[in-house]
Order: C-alpha cells, then structure tokens, then sequence
C-alpha cells in the first residue's frame, strides 16, 4: 500500500536520510525504531510531503506521491500525527477536529462530517466533556487523543504516528496504544509508527524496521526482532506494561 524505495533526504550538508527502503501493507501496523536522531521523524515528514527527498521515490496505493505537496497527500489519503501533537492550543477542541477535515468541507458533506465527529467523541469520551476547552488547557495525554481524532478526521487510509506516548504517564501511553490496535482491528486502518518506546511499539506491530543514523539496518517480523539479541540490547528498555505495574505496587 506504502512503498519508499531509496530515499535520500538532506537539511542542509546533513544527510539525514539514507537510501531509506520500507514498505507498509494494507491493515498492518509497521514500526519503526531507533535512537534519536536516527531519521525516524525525517522519514514520516518526508512520506506526509513536508520535507521534499533529493532522491527516491515514494509510491501510496498506486500512485506516485514524491513530489505532492502535504494537502495533496492528505487528499490521496495519508493523515500524520506529529511529534509533540501540535494541537492548534487557543481553539477550541472542536474547531481543531473541524480542521482536521478541511479538505472535506462542504455544505453537502457537513451530515458526514458531523457524524465523524461523532465517532471520534465515541471513541474519545473526554474530548466530547472538553470540545468547547481551547485545547491547550487539556492535559498531554488528552492533546494526543486531540491530535489523533484530528487527523482521523481526514478519513486516512494511512496514519503516519510520530511518538505518541512521548511525554506521557506510563497508563496513558497504554492507552494510547490499545486505541492504534483498535484502529487497525475495527477499522482496518493501515499505521506507521514511530515511537522511542521501541518494546511497546513491536508488541502490537506486526513487523518493524530499525533505523541507525538514517539507514535501515535490520527489518522483519515484529516478533523476531523482540527476540533479537542486537535490538535487545541497543533498543529494549521497560516496556509501558512493566511501568504500570510497578507504579501500581
């Protein structure tokens, strides 16, 4: 459904990254892991259309999305969660779901609209309570709730997920988490995931990628690279599962 085939992606002389290969397949949860400054963040900005590839090529069901600006790519259908969430903090939450959904916007599509709404407060209870609150008064877990519901609001066939458990308290994170598994499992949404949290991203992915100063170094099933010696030791810290049941003690 996703392919990026050799991509190269500078800021300035900094070669950030390298000949970068990755597929992601309809209805799969893929991760992608690594230490920071890896280029994990550079290669979903990349694929979203906000950073533009010195080479390579990016193909999404079908068509080539290399050169699409970002508000072309989310029309063919990939939305981005940002790190950090980047919720738009003096509107309302409301308003930030609205624009989510910008692109959709019409007198004929404002029923559908409504309704999708609707099931992002269903599957949110809190942002439903707090859709008047300007969004920069909820707290960090709720913003990423925010951030998530705003970009299902484009009604994605792909959702490109940077960090969502950073900053987060350990059972909010895991959260966080069963509601990306419920995405892929209720409604056949495909995600790329990127989180620092390397042991929690591969429990619920399928299959993962490795990334080391911006090459790809080791891919497979998300299973194999669990038990992988080499990522065990270079990636696999506590697992948010772990966490919560030692504050729970």
């Amino acid at each position: 459904m996703l392919t990026i085939k050799n991509i190269d992606v500078f800021y300035g002389k900094i070669h950030a990254v390298r000949r970068a290969s990755l597929h992601v397949r309809r209805g799969e949860i893929v991760a992608l892991i690594g230490g920071n400054g890896a280029g994990k963040t550079t290669l979903l900005s990349t694929v979203s259309g906000l950073l533009r590839p010195a080479a390579g090529n990016i193909v999404f069901d079908g068509q080539e999305i290399t050169r699409l600006g970002a508000d072309r790519i989310v029309r063919a259908g990939i939305s981005h969660v940002p790190e950090g969430r980047l919720v738009f903090k003096p509107l309302s939450v409301e308003d930030n779901l609205l624009l989510g959904s910008y692109h959709r916007f019409s007198f004929k599509l404002k029923q559908e609209i409504t309704e999708d709404m609707e099931a992002i407060y269903s599957m949110f209870p809190v942002l439903k309570e707090r859709r008047k609150q300007p969004a920069g008064t909820l707290s960090g877990g709720e913003q990423q709730m925010l951030a998530i519901g705003r970009a299902l609001m484009a009604r994605p066939k792909v959702l490109l997920l940077d960090e969502p458990g950073m900053g987060l308290a350990p059972n909010i994170t895991q959260e966080i988490f069963k509601h990306i598994v419920s995405l892929r499992d209720k409604f056949g949404l495909t995600v790329l995931l990127v989180e620092q949290n390397a042991r929690s991203a591969l429990k619920i992915a399928d299959r993962g990628y490795v990334l080391e100063t911006g090459r790809i170094v080791l891919q497979g099933p998300a299973e194999e690279l669990l038990q992988n010696k080499d990522v065990q030791r270079a990636y696999l810290g506590r697992d948010i599962t772990d966490q919560v049941e030692i504050s729970n003690e």
